[in-house]
């Protein structure tokens, strides 16, 4: 693997030439963790001669040569791994393993030059590196790598000087070595500037540098060697760089993985590769799909249910005039009812949350023209706004800026309005089914009865097409970027939207959607995950990047209306439904793989 795209033309010069000494020649090997290789026959040295990039690998015995075969020539790929495992150990300290390991494989770990150059730059000697840049220059595929190179180098030698209070030999190298070189000039204005610091500390706060010393100067060759060819210097920590790829990767291809992403490697096993397979991800690794706890305070059909911005609670809405409000323990993750918002007429079939949380908007359904704004921390009712007895305020949506909203219905009514209901603005003839406020906050996504979602801006009163479908679209949700739109779309299922490239990305097949009103949702870390009820009873969850569901989650009795993840608890998931019930998802105990199975006869997954 390259890192830089260079250093394929060097190749040649580091392969290995592995061959059996004949006749009566016995000869071993010396190396150095620096890259030189020496070679003895019968006592005299035979490894000066070699060219800058062979590695030689001889036998032991003059005896053994006539009956020992030929050795096999190391491919390109087996040297690389050499090469990366010498640095590894390298990097360990352990510098004697390093010079057997190059001794009997007969390469080398970097070129001769690129050594030297090392050991100068790690020893302050700036003059020395300055001239070992010459050498370097041959291996080189950039000659103006060079001038890049030697900028790294003085201005490292300027600011040493500094700190150590050589204000006359940093002024000379300002003017004399860093200015000739007629490059980065608006960063040697920064650099002069720097002659006016009083102290050493004053100089390293405003240079944001670790002063003079070891970490300052590895930081520096690690930029230096990006202009290096691999076969020349190997980028710094190449084998744990490639390590962790591999297992961000193997991440990234998991369908259940739902955990924070951990670049450390002291965090997984390198032993085996990285699945949440059924029995892994029902034994506690945060993937929802064991129901841990079923709520049954609503005595009627449960139209809707959110959780707040920060996670801390559920809201949940029914048919029977109620909304419900549930503490979620930071702990067990158990939910326990904290108050109950009574008075609303038709039912409850939408709820917001302020940006804060303070504030929560319910709606009813169709024939409703009333909107609902509570206090949440004093279960006050702030606000009941009707405009007119006509309306059908079905739906709203927050404002980022937590102090205006937008709502609207189906018979046409679309309107902004602030904390106490006033009416700001307003946009006729908009028969909306379902709202979102963009995070630029001028931009309101609404879907109406055109089977479509259109951007409205209320600044400059200007509309435009962003998604159009072949069918009615019942409800929809943004993700946090404000990138992904997914939709529930009428007797066709799920369906996630590019708002910026407005494309149609996939289809989610398994769910059975008619012409009730679904709510899905994006969840998990990352938001990797997508979650829906269905009128099959069930809830459906897939990957994002997987058109066939991953689980399929029983429980429910009748139609699920919605599905809720938790912003904060990636493994916490909550489902409301026309049974009566709502449903809190979470991982399965932690239990053997055999006991996870008979308990989570619930839980589907479509594996595959």
């Amino acid at each position: 693997m390259q890192s830089n795209g260079e250093g394929q033309g060097q190749d040649s010069e580091l392969s290995c030439l592995n061959s059996a000494q004949n006749g009566e020649s016995s000869s071993a090997v010396g190396t150095h963790s620096n890259g030189v290789l020496t070679s003895t026959n019968n006592g005299n040295n035979v490894g000066a001669g070699l060219g800058s990039g062979t590695c030689v690998a001889s036998t032991s015995s003059g005896s053994e040569v006539g009956s020992m075969k030929k050795k096999k020539r190391l491919s390109q790929s087996e040297e690389d791994v050499i090469r990366l495992i010498g640095q590894h150990l390298d990097g360990l300290g352990l510098n004697q393993t390093v010079d057997l390991l190059m001794q009997e494989s007969g390469c080398r770990l970097e070129h001769t030059s690129a050594t030297k150059f090392r050991n100068h730059v790690m020893e302050g000697e700036w003059d020395k590196a300055e001239n070992d840049l010459n050498e370097l220059r041959a291996l080189m595929h950039s000659p103006n790598a060079i001038v890049r190179m030697k900028f790294l180098l003085l201005q490292q030698k300027y600011l040493e000087y500094l700190e150590d209070g050589k204000v006359l030999e940093a002024l000379q190298v300002l003017r004399g070595e860093l200015t000739p070189l007629k490059y980065n000039t608006d960063r040697i204005h920064v650099l002069s500037g720097y002659l006016m610091c009083s102290h050493a500390e004053d100089l390293r706060t405003k240079t944001e540098w670790e002063g003079k010393g070891t970490n300052s100067r590895c930081r520096l060759l690690d930029k230096l060697q990006t202009y290096l060819p691999p076969s020349v210097m190997l980028p710094p920590r190449r084998l744990q760089t490639l390590l962790r790829q591999a297992v961000e990767l193997q991440r990234d291809r998991c369908l259940y993985h739902n955990t924070k992403l951990d670049s450390s490697l002291d965090s997984v096993t390198l032993l085996l590769d990285h699945v949440c397979s059924r029995s892994a991800t029902h034994s506690g690794k945060q993937f929802p799909c064991y129901t841990q706890q079923i709520l049954t305070e609503h005595c009627n059909e449960v139209w809707f249910c959110k959780f707040s911005n920060d996670g801390t609670k559920l809201a949940t809405g029914s048919k029977d005039t109620t909304v419900i409000i549930w503490q979620v323990d930071p702990e067990s993750h158990q939910l326990k009812l904290l108050r109950t918002l009574e008075g609303h007429a038709y039912g409850v079939s939408y709820l917001a949350w302020s940006p804060d949380d303070t504030y929560l908007i319910a709606c009813g359904p169709d024939d409703c023209s009333e909107l609902w704004l509570w206090n949440v921390p004093t279960g006050e009712l702030r606000t009941k706004m009707s405009q007119s007895h006509e309306d059908s305020l079905t739906s709203v949506a927050w404002n980022p800026d937590g102090k205006r909203f937008v709502t609207g219905g189906q018979r046409g009514q679309f309107y902004q309005c602030d904390l106490d209901g006033n009416l700001l603005d307003s946009w006729e003839g908009v028969r909306v089914q379902c709202l979102w406020c963009v995070g630029d906050g001028r931009t309101v996504l609404a879907s109406d009865t055109h089977q479509r979602i259109r951007g409205y801006n209320f600044e400059d009163l200007t509309d435009r097409n962003i998604v159009q479908e072949d069918h009615p679209i019942m409800s929809f949700t943004v993700s946090k970027n404000g990138r992904l739109a997914l939709l529930n779309v009428a007797t066709q299922g799920v369906h996630l939207w590019d708002l910026q490239d407005r494309v149609l990305v996939r289809k989610y097949q398994g769910v059975t959607q008619g012409f009730y009103t679904i709510h899905s949702c994006f969840g998990g870390h990352n938001e990797d995950f997508i979650a829906s009820g269905s009128e099959d009873h069930k809830v459906y969850i897939w990957h994002r990047r997987s058109e066939l569901p991953i689980a399929e989650l029983t429980g429910h009795t009748r139609t699920v209306n919605c599905v809720s993840w938790n912003p904060i608890i990636p493994g916490l998931m909550a489902s409301a439904s026309d049974d009566g019930t709502v449903r809190v998802w979470g991982p399965a105990p932690f239990l053997d793989t055999q006991e996870v199975d008979g308990l989570n006869e619930n839980c589907s997954n479509m594996d595959s």
